[in-house]
């Protein structure tokens, strides 16, 4: 029984953000189980395009970024419907301000696209509500390259370093300029969460430090 279950009051919405082999998944679903928080995770294994994506950037990015924005704000309303805790795997504003931002900048997405996501996006956001705690691991590139060889995905192969660095330039940005809620950073690189204890107890600590300010 975790520390805060004794608190009355419970969170509605947490979020777990990260660059691509950061770990947010695992954290996600460790978490998810250990306060009975209900999972919500990234459309990845049954994504059309996210495999074509890989092989082919400049033709797929859009079609790839709407499909994870229309899944992203299925989430949120299905978090707004929820009674429950939901811990999410990765937020919608990811989806804007790092991954389709980060193809527009190098030229796999066009204005003309761009433009249009960004409305569709804008249109969106008004109905989105802060998660309660958002939770960002921040990995560097030797970290999310160990990570993503080691879960083997084969359509990841083709992920290209200079993708990964700009991904975590425009992690660096978003997050530093974060005000919608509350935030929680927490550095990966010299943790591994899933076979040592010490470390999952440590993050659960400072969510813990986080969560039970919000309702003192």
């Amino acid at each position: 029984m975790s520390k805060f279950s004794s608190v009355s009051s419970q969170p509605k919405h947490i979020a777990v953000a990260g660059n691509i082999g950061s770990g947010k998944t695992t954290l996600a679903e460790k978490l998810s189980k250990h306060y009975g928080w209900n999972p919500l995770y990234e459309s990845v294994d049954h994504n059309p395009y996210l495999r074509d994506f890989y092989d082919d950037m400049t033709r797929w990015a859009f079609h790839l970024q709407i499909y994870f924005l229309n899944s992203r704000f299925n989430q949120v309303r299905q978090i707004r419907e929820s009674d429950k805790t939901i811990i999410q795997d990765r937020t919608i504003y990811e989806d804007a301000h790092i991954f389709a931002a980060n193809l527009h900048k190098s030229g796999h997405i066009n204005d003309r696209d761009y433009s249009s996501y960004l409305d569709i996006y804008n249109s969106m956001i008004s109905f989105v509500q802060p998660p309660d705690l958002l939770i960002y691991l921040k990995a560097d590139i030797p970290k999310l390259v160990q990570q993503i060889q080691k879960r083997n995905r084969d359509y990841e192969f083709n992920i290209k370093l200079d993708y990964l660095r700009t991904l975590n330039e425009h992690y660096e940005k978003w997050i530093s300029g974060y005000t919608q809620g509350k935030l929680l950073t927490i550095d990966v690189n010299n943790m591994d969460f899933v076979e040592n204890i010490e470390d999952f107890s440590f993050i659960v600590g400072k969510i813990e430090l986080e969560l039970n300010s919000l309702f003192s």
